[in-house]
């Protein structure tokens, strides 16, 4: 059982590392969220937004496969909807911050945010699957360096909640990881795809809340990543 385990965390150094570089990064950015005057608040959650939705863009420009992609997302926010997840990550959230005392009125806005940004792009899904395989940890060490800055700036902004994106991080990230461990060619370049062009859409839709032009709930919209690779593997069968 422990050599098991070691063996997983073996295979798992590179999300352990950003999972600790968002924790570090994060930690810096409160520090600096003390000193930051409202004024340079505002304008920098209007950077973040038109930023994520650049990102957003980014990841679609070479979408494929736009039946599955579109499927995906209204199937999956009808389910979100259904099963009512922004209410129940909203709830958790206040129980959280009840039971650590966190006064912050962004922390599961700040969350989400981290964890989209850090979660859905394919950099996430190859990196994860290549240290999985035994490849190499590279893109993920990569990645570490990347998201530890950002989540400087995030929680500059956002504050506490994107240090806490560091656990569903971790396990989002490292249950990649296992399963590739398992079954690496389930991850083919479709998929991968796929997973990409459903998360822009998604981060677009996250940048236009920052922006606070219309509350859209993202949320509701996650199942859209699994339903995603459950459509391009039944077609692939």
């Amino acid at each position: 059982m422990h050599l098991k385990s070691i063996q997983a965390l073996k295979f798992m150094i590179g999300t352990i590392v950003n999972t600790l570089a968002v924790v570090a990064g994060g930690t810096i950015g409160i520090l600096l969220n003390k000193s930051l005057h409202p004024r340079f608040k505002q304008i920098y959650f209007q950077a973040t937004g038109l930023f994520t939705i650049a990102i957003g863009i980014l990841m679609m420009k070479d979408m494929q496969n736009v039946l599955i992609v579109v499927a995906s997302i209204a199937v999956g926010a009808l389910l979100g909807e259904w099963m009512r997840l922004e209410d129940r990550v909203e709830v958790l959230s206040e129980l959280l911050k009840k039971r650590l005392k966190i006064g912050n009125e962004r922390f599961t806005e700040g969350l989400v945010t981290a964890f989209m940004l850090f979660c859905v792009g394919a950099m996430t899904i190859v990196g994860a699957v290549d240290e999985g395989i035994g490849r190499s940890s590279e893109v993920l060490l990569t990645k570490s360096l990347m998201d530890g800055f950002s989540s400087i700036l995030l929680a500059s902004a956002f504050g506490v909640g994107v240090v806490f994106a560091a656990i569903p991080l971790f396990l989002f990230q490292g249950g990649i990881s296992l399963v590739a461990m398992y079954a690496a060619s389930f991850f083919s370049a479709e998929i991968i795809q796929g997973l990409s062009s459903v998360g822009g859409v998604l981060l677009i839709g996250l940048g236009i809340n920052i922006l606070e032009l219309k509350k859209l709930r993202i949320v509701n919209m996650l199942p859209a990543l699994l339903l995603v690779v459950l459509f391009l593997w039944i077609r692939a069968i």
